[in-house]
């Protein structure tokens, strides 16, 4: 028996062409077409986050409309309107709306998802449920953050460090926000960008128009907007209204906003009469016109037009993003405030004035001298315009639009779908004892030493490689097989699993699964190896092994078992002990499937692991192996199932996370592993094998496209220069290590796919596909 063999399928196959995976080339970043989840509060909900999460609906809509937003409002009340943008709301104390929240946006095709984060508006304690939340997302995450405390709570804390985790791109509106969050949380100064917060463009110089419209002609006008409550520091502008008005008796000042919804809850208007009993006890009611309404926009900006100077008198300095701040700067307006974050930024450079802190008498004194000297007064309001010319919308909406481009995954390359990769990476990884297991970046590292599962797996490839001389395959088929046999602890009768690095075994016993792959590369040894001695040498040690899983009911270690029984008997039909194996492995699964299933879960467990198609193969190559149409019946559908979970609505390949294992009927997209491609290209062409369908073939290629940045992330996992695989993809990108589970994915699933796809063309020699890829430019090494 021969490589050949083993790399062509017995049943005839169709003729074909050679397949090169033909993904168009993206269209140029300002005129492809962009689809992003846009989360966060919404209009008509009166709180800022749902102010500028409709802005950057609206105002990126004008300015780049090639971007199109699905809008998840979070909710905090049942009895809201809701705005007919809105995709889906989010009632903030429902755990379940986040979990559908996720499900439909990875399935709405969305290239990004773009978060406004405040930990008050999700539910849960300090808003902890969006945890659960971003945990459950594939596309990339684009998190802004409203606020970045600087002496957080542990749970704070905690929170905004898995947020920074998840995120691809980070988006804050002041420098110091950058900071702390790279000082303090440890975020990658490269993925944060600071923008700041957009604002109106509008002509200058429209102050008195404006007072007119509103009844105000002729007054000296101060205005404060937001929702009132005892942080906005308005006790201590009122305080300062007595020395204002003696010396500027033509003044007013408009307080306009309704009461935060939140203290209205817990007091009603209590705090709002506190404020007006004051203005009165200290005579200034008459000078306070107070408008209890949170305005929209338009509204908004009017009224700020209508005043001569705006109070931001807050008492939280660590309030980084005030959204009015930035409109009235942007509307060239005198600004009076208090030194908390934005507005040090903004009006530091003499665009504003800072006061102190609570203090009444600052607050005057700023207010009377710009009101007693009209030329400054003036001065300092152009001076805000311009400032203001560079967060005006346009601005804003081409920052955010080219921060949105950078998060989407690019498009992949063109890559020749069977272009071989060396061996360097394997060999890289392998020394005298065997293959090691880890490496740091692409240096092995010792540390962690050896392990039978990819001493199995290196067998297994040393077994069908291509183009290796005869004596160097030997060499580590010799290798890799040494390590399998020291492996097997005669008094147990099992395999041991972890060697460290000094050759002392770390275990007595080797995992389940570890027992079930040695197994299979014994049996595949059989199969495939081209060294008639080797075969014996794989026999002889399957007959010893095989009796170890009369009573493993472990569903993957029996599936690996079983395609190492199902590889023998391709090589000798009457096996005994390997057709017994095939049968009870068959009997356990299709007993696990019947318990398991349920009208929406096709499947053996009521948990998705990893390597998850082995279960479908194995019972497909036993129904095939033992003539049981039952088993192949049930392998196929269980496939299906499996394959639809790990196919975005895009068409590219998302396995099952590893962050999903151990959760009850659950699929997450993170951390993706190259064994989850591997098993799928292989559980593909065994369903091809059985069936002849061409939707086997094209679902082992999404899978095999998966390692050339056909994937959640766009990103490229293999070097082919080297035959290097990187460890898998994060929410954030590549892990950037080449382990050797990882490079021996890789080059199992390539010769995998190569035998499909020539067993798909009726090319029995690879001619064909050879001379196709001459006319494929080969992809450039990964970086």
């Amino acid at each position: 028996m021969s490589q050949e063999d083993c790399l062509n399928p017995a049943r005839p196959a169709p003729p074909g062409t050679a397949q090169v995976i033909t993904i168009r080339p993206p269209l140029a970043s300002a005129d492809r077409p962009r689809h992003v989840a846009l989360i966060g509060t919404f209009a008509p909900r009166p709180c800022g986050i749902a102010t500028f999460t409709t802005d950057i609906y609206e105002q990126l809509g004008r300015f780049h409309p090639e971007i199109r937003f699905d809008v998840y409002a979070l909710e905090n009340r049942a009895d809201r309107a809701v705005d007919e943008r809105v995709t889906q709301v989010i009632h903030a104390d429902r755990r379940e709306d986040y979990v559908r929240a996720a499900q439909r946006i990875n399935t709405s095709g969305v290239e990004a998802v773009w978060l406004q984060h405040e930990y008050g508006i999700f539910g849960g304690n300090e808003g902890a449920y969006v945890l659960d939340f971003v945990d459950r997302l594939a596309p990339p995450l684009v998190l802004t953050l409203h606020t970045v405390i600087g002496q957080p709570s542990p749970l704070q804390r905690s929170i905004l460090e898995h947020l920074i985790e998840r995120a691809s791109r980070i988006m804050v509106m002041s420098e110091h926000g950058r900071r702390l969050l790279i000082d303090m949380y440890g975020a990658p100064a490269e993925i944060i960008e600071v923008v700041a917060h957009g604002a109106p463009d509008r002509p200058f110089g429209r102050t008195e128009q404006f007072k007119q419209a509103l009844g105000f002609a002729g007054k000296n006008v101060l205005m404060t907007f937001g929702l009132l409550g005892p942080g906005k520091g308005l006790e201590k502008a009122i305080e300062a209204l007595p020395a204002i008005v003696a010396a500027q008796p033509d003044t007013v000042y408009r307080i306009v906003g309704a009461t935060h919804p939140n203290l209205v809850a817990l007091e009603g208007e209590r705090y709002r009469e506190g404020l007006q009993e004051l203005a009165a006890r200290i005579g200034v009611a008459e000078h306070i016109a107070w408008d209890n309404r949170f305005l929209e926009t338009d509204e908004l900006l009017d009224q700020i037009e209508a005043c001569d100077i705006y109070l931001t008198p807050y008492l939280n300095l660590q309030q980084s993003t005030s959204g009015t701040l930035s409109y009235a700067v942007a509307l060239g307006k005198a600004v009076v405030a208090t030194p908390y974050i934005h507005a040090r930024e903004l009006l530091g450079d003499g665009t504003g004035k800072l006061i102190e802190r609570k203090s009444s008498t600052a607050i005057a004194e700023s207010v009377n001298q710009l009101l007693g000297d009209p030329a400054a007064l003036t001065r300092m309001q152009r001076r805000a315009y311009a400032k203001g010319r560079t967060t005006i919308w346009p601005r804003f909406a081409d920052a955010t639009a080219a921060l949105l481009r950078r998060a989407v995954a690019p498009a992949p390359q063109h890559v020749p779908l069977f272009a071989t990769p060396p061996l360097e990476a394997v060999l890289a990884m392998s020394d005298g004892t065997g293959m090691l297991q880890h490496s740091i970046g692409i240096v092995p590292d010792r540390r962690h030493g050896y392990c039978l599962d990819d001493n199995a797996r290196a067998l297994m490839l040393m077994n069908v490689a291509e183009r290796v001389p005869d004596a160097e395959r030997a060499r580590w088929q010799g290798v890799y097989a040494s390590f399998i046999q020291h492996a097997w602890n005669p008094d147990h009768r099992r395999f041991r699993n972890f060697m460290a690095f000094d050759r002392s075994w770390c275990e007595e016993l080797g995992s389940e699964d570890s027992n079930g792959r040695a197994l299979w590369a014994l049996g595949q040894t059989v199969e495939c190896a081209a060294d008639p001695d080797l075969r014996q040498w794989a026999l002889r040690w399957f007959d010893i092994a095989h009796c170890s899983f009369e009573e493993t009911a472990w569903p993957r270690s029996l599936a690996l078992a079983m395609l190492g029984a199902c590889a023998l008997l391709r090589a000798q039909p009457d096996h005994a002990g390997a057709r017994a194996l095939v049968t009870r492995g068959a009997e356990v699964l299709g007993w696990l499937l019947a318990e398991a299933r349920r009208p929406d879960w096709a499947w053996f467990e009521a948990v998705l692991g990893y390597d998850n198609p082995r279960l479908c193969q194995a019972l497909i190559e036993a129904g095939e192996a033992m003539d049981r149409g039952d088993w192949t019946a049930e392998g196929l559908e269980t496939l299906e199932w499996i394959a639809a979970q790990q196919v975005s609505v895009s068409g590219h390949f998302r396995p099952i996370g590893s962050e999903t294992f151990h959760k009850p009927h659950t699929s997450l997209p993170f951390d993706q592993q190259p064994l989850e491609a591997q098993a799928a290209v292989e559980a593909a062409a065994s369903a091809w094998r059985a069936t002849g369908e061409a939707r086997w073939f094209e679902h082992a290629r999404t899978a095999y496209a998966w390692y050339f940045g056909a994937n959640d992330r766009g990103a490229v996992l293999v070097d082919l220069a080297t035959g290097r695989c990187r460890d898998g993809i994060t929410p954030r990108g590549v892990n950037e290590n080449c382990g050797a589970e990882s490079i021996l994915a890789f080059q199992l699933a390539h010769y995998s796919m190569l035998a499909l796809a020539r067993a798909q063309a009726g090319d029995s020699t690879g001619d064909g596909l050879e001379q196709a890829q001459r006319h494929v430019p080969q992809p450039a090494a990964h970086s």
